[in-house]
This record gives structure tokens, C-alpha cells and sequence, in this order.
């Protein structure tokens, strides 16, 4: 028995999640989920692999501007400034 029992999709089976699949014969094509897995026009149906996922988290490339520190912000506690801070939270030794 081989250690992995799960069958892969083949062609007209429905996507269950986006990402990029790869056939038998290496070709790889984007995927959304709905889709129906396509056959190849040469050899006809195949069974189709994930390789990765596709997210679309509207990234900017900037960071979040309520993570940036103000100047005139009354609530520093709550914000660390610098990666060596340490907030005391209390004595540390035994008493």
C-alpha cells in the first residue's frame, strides 16, 4: 500500500481552492475556486497537483499607518519605539 491514499483531481473535477495547479505533463495553470479542472487537448483527461496558493490581500508594499509611533501620542505604553524596550511589569527577584 502506498503511503499517500489520496487521489489527485483529474480533469472536469470542481476547484476547491485558488491557486496554481500543475498536470501530468508539467504544464501549470492558475486556477480559481469553481473552476473545473481542464482536460489536455492532446491526451484528454489528467490529473491535476496544487503547487501554491494565490492570495490577494491587497498589499501596498507600505506599512500600516496606525503601526507608525506619532510624535504627539499620549498612549507610548501601549507602543514599543525601539526593539530593545522592556516594559517593567513588576519586581523580578523573590522577595
Amino acid at each position: 500500500m502506498s503511503e499517500n491514499n489520496e487521489m489527485l483531481p483529474l480533469s472536469g473535477d470542481k476547484v476547491e481552492s485558488d491557486g496554481i495547479y500543475r498536470d501530468e505533463w508539467g504544464r501549470e495553470l492558475k486556477l480559481e475556486r469553481g473552476d473545473e479542472y481542464p482536460s489536455d487537448p492532446m491526451v484528454g483527461s489528467t490529473e491535476w497537483e496544487w503547487v501554491e496558493a494565490v492570495y490577494d490581500n491587497h498589499h501596498d508594499g507600505e506599512t500600516d499607518p496606525r503601526l507608525v509611533p506619532k510624535e504627539k501620542d499620549i498612549n507610548k505604553q501601549e507602543k514599543i519605539e525601539h526593539p530593545r524596550r522592556q516594559v517593567d511589569r513588576g519586581s523580578k527577584g523573590s522577595t
